[in-house]
This record gives structure tokens, C-alpha cells and sequence, in this order.
């Protein structure tokens, strides 16, 4: 069931959305409360699990990491084991950054991060490719990247 949010909790959590670094005097400016009513609102949030952490941010082109694939996995059945070996041996792996078990034509979707091309098709031929179970891999290339954002809309 989802946290029940007042309108401070939800500048609370824009805010932080927007810099997870706001020392909490500016925060409690910013939602109009005392520093210490909004320290406790921000634990309470934090307890709740509505604010699961805290991350920085990194540009992926800054660290040669600049281009997204995405790969359509289709495994060789969806019994449990070959599900869990599949999703286990994806967690190992740095480039996916996003994985998703699907409803619809393809049993995975997955978001992978590569330097380029040629790293994307060495990772998919070493890696992807040899997990057990996986039956096909269909990628798809984004041209330019409209919109990405971490917030969610509160």
C-alpha cells in the first residue's frame, strides 16, 4: 500500500529528488520547517522505505560508458529455474544497469550500458549470449536520448 504523503513529505522528497545533497538547513527552508522537524520528516520518510538511498549520479560518456542498448531476451523456457539462473547471472553483470522480466513477447528487457558497438557485441557474444537458458537476444539501438530522469513524479 502506498505511503501516505502530506504536502511537506512531497516538497521533501522534491527536493531531495533534485539535489540528494541539500544539507537539511536549506531543506527545512525550502518546505517552510525548523531544521529538527525536518530531519525527523526525512527519517521517517527513510523508515517508511519511501527514501530506499542515496546515490551520485555519473555521466556515463565521462567514464566511457556513453552509449545504451537495449536487449530483448528470450529464454528457453519460464520455469522457475532457468527464470532464477537467468536473473541471477544478469546481477553479475556491471553493463546491465536495468532488467526487467516482461509480460508480453520477450521474456527479459534489458538496459546495457558499453563504450561502444564493438563492446556491446563482445559483452552479448561473451556474456549475455552464454548464460544458461537464454534462446535469442534481439537489440535495439537508441538514436538520441529524449528523456531520462531518476524522479519520480510525487
Amino acid at each position: 500500500m502506498p505511503a501516505e504523503l502530506d504536502r511537506i513529505d512531497r516538497a521533501i522528497l522534491n527536493a531531495l529528488q533534485e539535489d540528494g545533497r541539500l544539507p537539511n538547513n536549506d531543506l527545512a527552508e525550502r518546505v517552510g520547517l525548523s531544521p529538527s522537524s525536518c530531519l525527523r520528516r526525512v527519517r521517517l520518510l527513510e523508515q517508511r522505505g519511501v527514501i530506499t538511498r542515496y546515490v551520485a549520479l555519473i555521466d556515463p560518456a565521462e567514464v566511457g560508458m556513453g552509449m545504451t542498448f537495449f536487449a530483448r531476451v528470450w529464454l528457453t523456457g519460464q520455469d522457475e529455474d532457468t527464470v532464477n539462473s537467468f536473473v541471477d547471472a544478469v546481477k553479475s553483470l556491471p553493463q546491465v544497469v536495468e532488467c526487467h522480466l516482461m509480460a508480453g513477447d520477450c521474456d527479459f528487457l534489458l538496459r546495457v550500458v558499453g563504450a561502444d558497438i564493438d563492446a556491446y557485441r563482445r559483452f552479448q557474444a561473451e556474456h549475455l549470449g552464454r548464460i544458461k537458458g537464454v534462446q535469442s537476444i534481439k537489440t535495439e539501438i537508441p538514436m538520441q536520448k529524449v528523456k531520462q530522469t531518476t524522479a519520480i513524479p510525487v
